[in-house]
């Protein structure tokens, strides 16, 4: 699978929340590890759902998690 032009910063995210790990986030919006792995290597585009959910995981906007390829 190629990249996508959503890019975004969960794993810089994951770590300045003490540290938290690619399984804890998945259990926090309901996903597998699998997911969040392929979200953070730019393989996989989250549906809005999902997008808002990691958001909220981090008490952040969709904004400053996610971004669209113009920004990269």
């Amino acid at each position: 699978m190629g990249s996508t032009l959503v890019s975004n910063h969960i794993r810089k995210l994951r770590f300045n929340h003490d540290e938290m790990t690619q399984q804890q986030l998945a259990d926090r919006v309901g996903v597998t590890r699998q997911t969040i792995v392929a979200l953070e290597k730019g393989n996989y585009s989250p549906s809005l759902e999902l997008a808002f959910r990691i958001a909220r995981a981090f008490n952040l906007p969709l904004e400053e998690v996610f971004f669209y390829g113009e920004n990269t």
